[in-house]
């Protein structure tokens, strides 16, 4: 069996896999050694676990790559989450994989398990795919008024600043999430793309933001606030002026930006966190970002989990200040973020770190999908166009059920 042959075969299986955007191409992980469910009370234990001297056996990758939820990452910062609308999935998990693809133009593989290519750990699939084409919303354009008047109150009494409303679309489906992954790369491949597909459940993604890459003593995040629809007589160029122009886009972004480095700011050496580049647009299949990148160089001995409680959860997705704004999200919203606004990546045992923020993104589990998405409210911000907004940020996802 070729190379080629392996990667359709393992896609055509149900064995868990993990894909992961790159620069150019993707990455794709499997055979997993480990799996660990992180929660706040064992955190410490598996991230020493990662770090344990030891001989490197797998030069290609040495970590673990998974996910932080949005509980966990709450926690994690002493932010409790009162009792909530759950689908029980576990709150963050990571994997430990022994074979890594590397799909370009050609096909590499490097595995440390003997024979990884056999077909008896290829077992086609048998289970029974079905889509829905219709989502219901968990919130009606009169509910979210509602929550957005009580919202706008708290920004008046000066209790938040910015504060984003999670929105959940929702059907009935057991989903292909391979074929349904790579449809999705075909129209919107996005910088931190991502597919897990475990025993029982499935995440697909394609989240355009890094909420952080940390390399030696180096670290940058990449903030994105800022939304705009495309349309036929729109180009990038016009976007910008857009943005440029516009006060509540420009209010928004900034005060994201500042929360950002007061995040990095928290980790890295004093004078070296700067702006790198403010405030350029990215575009996608139906929308362009406002996005600003921030970097800084990090203190001496500062701790894996130090870095992880500074920067998680991204404010982009909460909104500022983020103790305050995170304890009111929290209290308003009845049903739980699950993924949604929890973080994806890697964490490897040089101590080099790549993490996203979980929006774009797709929860398959128990024959439920679930596609959450959030817009910002400010003073000025007007409650029909947010929530029309989310539906532009959920479209590239939704419109897979309708080919």
């Amino acid at each position: 069996m070729n190379n080629k042959e392996y990667l359709i075969s393992l896609f055509e299986s149900d064995k868990p896999l993990i894909i992961y955007k790159a620069n150019q191409g993707y990455y794709i992980y499997t055979d997993f050694s480990d799996k660990k469910i992180v929660t706040k009370s064992n955190i410490n234990t598996f991230i020493k676990k990662i770090f344990s001297p030891r001989k490197l056996r797998n030069k290609f990758f040495d970590g673990y790559i998974g996910f932080f939820g949005y509980q966990t990452c709450c926690e994690l910062i002493g932010i409790k989450i009162p009792k909530q609308k759950n689908n029980s999935l576990s709150k963050s998990i990571f994997y430990k994989p022994q074979t890594v693809i590397k799909m370009n133009k050609k096909i590499f593989i490097k595995s440390l398990v003997p024979n990884f290519k056999s077909l008896k750990n290829l077992k086609k699939t048998h289970k029974k795919f079905y889509y829905e084409n219709k989502f219901n919303v968990n919130i009606s354009l009169n509910q979210y008024s509602t929550i957005f008047r009580k919202f706008t109150k708290k920004i008046k009494k000066g209790e938040t600043y910015q504060i984003k409303i999670c929105q959940k679309y929702r059907n009935k489906s057991k989903i292909d999430s391979v074929k349904y992954f790579w449809k999705l790369m075909e129209v919107n491949s996005s910088p931190e793309s991502f597919l897990i597909r475990d025993k029982n459940f499935s995440i697909v993604s394609c989240s355009p933001e890094t909420l952080f890459y940390k390399h030696k003593q180096k670290i940058f995040t990449k903030p994105i606030a800022g939304t705009l629809k495309k349309s036929s007589h729109l180009s990038k160029r016009k976007a910008k002026m857009f943005f440029k122009k516009n006060i509540k886009e420009n209010k928004e972004h900034n005060m994201i930006v500042d929360m950002e480095r007061n995040d990095l700011s928290k980790i890295c050496k004093s004078g070296t966190v700067k702006i790198s580049k403010l405030k350029y647009v990215e575009e996608y299949k139906d929308l362009y970002h406002y996005v600003s990148k921030i970097n800084g160089k990090l203190k001496e001995k500062i701790k894996t989990i130090d870095i992880i409680k500074a920067m998680m959860p991204g404010g982009s997705v909460i909104g500022c200040p983020k103790i305050n704004t995170l304890n009111l999200l929290n209290h308003l919203e009845k049903d739980s973020r699950n993924i949604f606004t929890g973080s994806f990546g890697y964490i490897k045992s040089n101590y080099d770190m790549r993490f996203n923020i979980i929006i774009r993104s797709l929860l398959n589990y128990k024959g439920i999908n679930e596609i959450s998405v959030a817009s910002g409210i400010i003073l000025g911000s007007k409650a029909k166009k947010e929530y029309e907004e989310n539906h532009i940020k959920a479209k590239s996802l939704l419109d897979i059920f309708k080919e």
